[in-house]
Protein backbone atom coordinates (compact mmCIF):
# COMPACT_ATOMS: atom_id res chain seq x y z
CA UNK A 1 0.00 0.00 0.00
CA UNK A 2 2.89 2.33 0.77
CA UNK A 3 4.33 1.75 -2.72
CA UNK A 4 1.04 2.63 -4.42
CA UNK A 5 0.76 5.80 -2.35
CA UNK A 6 4.38 6.70 -3.18
CA UNK A 7 3.79 6.09 -6.94
CA UNK A 8 0.58 8.16 -6.89
CA UNK A 9 2.34 10.98 -5.01
CA UNK A 10 5.21 10.96 -7.53
CA UNK A 11 2.76 10.98 -10.45
CA UNK A 12 0.84 13.88 -8.88
CA UNK A 13 4.08 15.81 -8.39
CA UNK A 14 5.03 15.24 -12.06
CA UNK A 15 1.62 16.45 -13.25
CA UNK A 16 1.79 19.51 -10.97
CA UNK A 17 5.29 20.38 -12.22
CA UNK A 18 4.31 19.90 -15.87
CA UNK A 19 1.23 22.17 -15.70
CA UNK A 20 3.17 25.47 -15.46
CA UNK A 21 5.57 24.32 -18.20
CA UNK A 22 2.72 23.53 -20.57
CA UNK A 23 1.08 26.89 -19.79
CA UNK A 24 4.28 28.60 -20.95
CA UNK A 25 4.48 26.63 -24.21
CA UNK A 26 3.66 28.72 -27.31
CA UNK A 27 0.16 28.41 -28.68
CA UNK A 28 -0.32 26.63 -32.00
CA UNK A 29 0.02 28.88 -35.05
CA UNK A 30 -2.69 30.23 -37.25
CA UNK A 31 -3.55 30.76 -40.87
CA UNK A 32 -3.18 34.20 -42.45
CA UNK A 33 -4.21 35.00 -46.00
CA UNK A 34 -3.63 38.08 -48.08
CA UNK A 35 -3.83 40.00 -51.32
CA UNK A 36 -1.01 42.16 -52.68
CA UNK A 37 -0.32 44.31 -55.73
CA UNK A 38 2.60 46.32 -56.97
CA UNK A 39 5.32 46.84 -59.51
CA UNK A 40 7.36 44.14 -61.22
CA UNK A 41 10.91 45.20 -62.00
CA UNK A 42 12.62 43.07 -64.68
CA UNK A 43 16.29 42.33 -64.00
CA UNK A 44 19.20 40.93 -66.00
CA UNK A 45 18.47 40.10 -69.65
CA UNK A 46 14.72 40.37 -68.94
CA UNK A 47 15.31 44.12 -68.27
CA UNK A 48 17.01 44.45 -71.68
CA UNK A 49 13.69 43.72 -73.43
CA UNK A 50 10.90 44.71 -71.02
CA UNK A 51 9.87 47.78 -69.01
CA UNK A 52 8.57 48.04 -65.47
CA UNK A 53 5.26 46.18 -65.15
CA UNK A 54 2.66 45.17 -62.57
CA UNK A 55 2.05 42.14 -60.37
CA UNK A 56 -0.90 40.76 -58.35
CA UNK A 57 -0.43 38.17 -55.60
CA UNK A 58 -2.71 36.08 -53.38
CA UNK A 59 -1.18 34.06 -50.58
CA UNK A 60 -1.73 32.05 -47.45
CA UNK A 61 0.68 31.56 -44.56
CA UNK A 62 0.39 28.94 -41.85
CA UNK A 63 2.40 30.01 -38.82
CA UNK A 64 3.81 27.06 -36.91
CA UNK A 65 3.81 26.79 -33.12
CA UNK A 66 5.48 29.87 -31.67
CA UNK A 67 4.56 32.05 -34.69
CA UNK A 68 8.21 32.62 -35.68
CA UNK A 69 8.36 30.24 -38.64
CA UNK A 70 5.65 29.89 -41.25
CA UNK A 71 4.93 28.02 -44.46
CA UNK A 72 3.67 30.35 -47.18
CA UNK A 73 2.12 29.59 -50.57
CA UNK A 74 1.87 32.40 -53.16
CA UNK A 75 0.03 32.55 -56.48
CA UNK A 76 1.07 35.45 -58.71
CA UNK A 77 0.31 36.97 -62.10
CA UNK A 78 2.34 39.74 -63.70
CA UNK A 79 2.71 41.56 -66.99
CA UNK A 80 5.41 43.77 -68.49
CA UNK A 81 5.43 45.58 -71.85
CA UNK A 82 8.31 45.14 -74.30
CA UNK A 83 10.69 48.07 -74.50
CA UNK A 84 10.86 49.59 -77.99
CA UNK A 85 8.78 47.01 -79.85
CA UNK A 86 5.18 45.71 -79.60
CA UNK A 87 4.10 42.91 -77.30
CA UNK A 88 4.36 41.91 -73.67
CA UNK A 89 5.55 39.26 -71.26
CA UNK A 90 3.27 37.52 -68.77
CA UNK A 91 4.41 35.45 -65.81
CA UNK A 92 2.03 33.25 -63.82
CA UNK A 93 3.22 31.00 -61.06
CA UNK A 94 3.22 29.65 -57.56
CA UNK A 95 5.87 29.65 -54.87
CA UNK A 96 6.10 27.66 -51.62
CA UNK A 97 8.32 29.36 -49.04
CA UNK A 98 9.50 29.30 -45.47
CA UNK A 99 8.94 32.61 -43.67
CA UNK A 100 10.84 33.70 -40.58
CA UNK A 101 9.37 36.53 -38.47
CA UNK A 102 12.15 38.58 -36.88
CA UNK A 103 9.88 40.02 -34.16
CA UNK A 104 6.99 38.54 -32.13
CA UNK A 105 3.60 38.35 -33.85
CA UNK A 106 2.31 40.96 -31.38
CA UNK A 107 4.87 43.60 -32.48
CA UNK A 108 3.44 46.69 -34.23
CA UNK A 109 6.03 46.29 -37.02
CA UNK A 110 7.20 42.76 -37.79
CA UNK A 111 10.09 42.39 -40.25
CA UNK A 112 10.40 39.02 -41.96
CA UNK A 113 12.60 37.10 -44.38
CA UNK A 114 11.44 34.44 -46.81
CA UNK A 115 12.83 31.93 -49.29
CA UNK A 116 11.36 29.17 -51.39
CA UNK A 117 10.90 27.29 -54.63
CA UNK A 118 8.10 27.47 -57.18
CA UNK A 119 6.89 26.77 -60.68
CA UNK A 120 6.28 29.52 -63.25
CA UNK A 121 4.80 29.84 -66.73
CA UNK A 122 6.41 32.57 -68.84
CA UNK A 123 4.51 33.70 -71.93
CA UNK A 124 5.96 36.10 -74.49
CA UNK A 125 3.54 37.79 -76.92
CA UNK A 126 5.13 39.53 -79.92
CA UNK A 127 2.16 41.86 -80.48
CA UNK A 128 1.08 40.25 -83.77
CA UNK A 129 -0.91 37.39 -82.24
CA UNK A 130 2.03 34.97 -82.02
CA UNK A 131 3.34 33.88 -78.64
CA UNK A 132 5.70 31.41 -77.00
CA UNK A 133 5.28 29.83 -73.61
CA UNK A 134 7.55 27.87 -71.27
CA UNK A 135 7.06 26.51 -67.74
CA UNK A 136 10.06 26.18 -65.44
CA UNK A 137 11.17 25.94 -61.80
CA UNK A 138 11.98 29.18 -60.00
CA UNK A 139 13.54 30.27 -56.73
CA UNK A 140 12.81 33.30 -54.59
CA UNK A 141 14.35 35.03 -51.58
CA UNK A 142 12.98 38.19 -50.03
CA UNK A 143 12.14 40.39 -47.09
CA UNK A 144 9.46 42.73 -45.89
CA UNK A 145 7.64 44.22 -42.96
CA UNK A 146 4.10 43.61 -41.68
CA UNK A 147 2.57 46.65 -39.98
CA UNK A 148 -0.28 46.12 -37.53
CA UNK A 149 -3.48 47.99 -38.39
CA UNK A 150 -5.28 48.99 -35.19
CA UNK A 151 -5.99 46.53 -32.41
CA UNK A 152 -7.13 43.64 -34.64
CA UNK A 153 -5.03 41.09 -36.49
CA UNK A 154 -5.08 42.84 -39.91
CA UNK A 155 -1.71 43.92 -41.26
CA UNK A 156 -0.37 46.11 -44.04
CA UNK A 157 2.49 44.19 -45.66
CA UNK A 158 5.27 45.79 -47.72
CA UNK A 159 7.65 43.32 -49.30
CA UNK A 160 9.88 42.24 -52.12
CA UNK A 161 11.36 38.97 -53.36
CA UNK A 162 14.22 38.46 -55.80
CA UNK A 163 12.97 35.71 -58.11
CA UNK A 164 14.94 33.69 -60.65
CA UNK A 165 13.22 31.31 -63.08
CA UNK A 166 15.51 28.71 -64.71
CA UNK A 167 14.85 29.49 -68.37
CA UNK A 168 16.99 28.36 -71.29
CA UNK A 169 20.15 30.39 -71.89
CA UNK A 170 20.05 32.72 -68.91
CA UNK A 171 17.59 32.79 -66.03
CA UNK A 172 14.64 35.17 -66.11
CA UNK A 173 15.04 37.33 -63.00
CA UNK A 174 12.70 39.91 -61.56
CA UNK A 175 11.89 41.82 -58.40
CA UNK A 176 8.25 42.33 -57.40
CA UNK A 177 7.70 45.28 -55.04
CA UNK A 178 4.31 44.77 -53.40
CA UNK A 179 1.94 46.29 -50.85
CA UNK A 180 -0.95 44.27 -49.49
CA UNK A 181 -3.29 43.36 -46.68
CA UNK A 182 -3.29 40.16 -44.63
CA UNK A 183 -6.10 38.80 -42.50
CA UNK A 184 -6.52 35.90 -40.10
CA UNK A 185 -4.87 34.65 -36.95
Amino acid sequence: MKRISLVLAAAGLCVAAAAPASAQAPAPGGLRYGIHAGALMPMGTYADFDKLGWVAVANGTYWLTGNSIGIQVDASYSQTAHDGFPGNSKIMGGLASLVYGLMPASAPARPFITGGVGYYNLKDDDGSGSSTSVSKVGFGIGAGVALKLGTGSNRLVIGTRYTSVSTEGSSTTFLPLTVGLTFGK
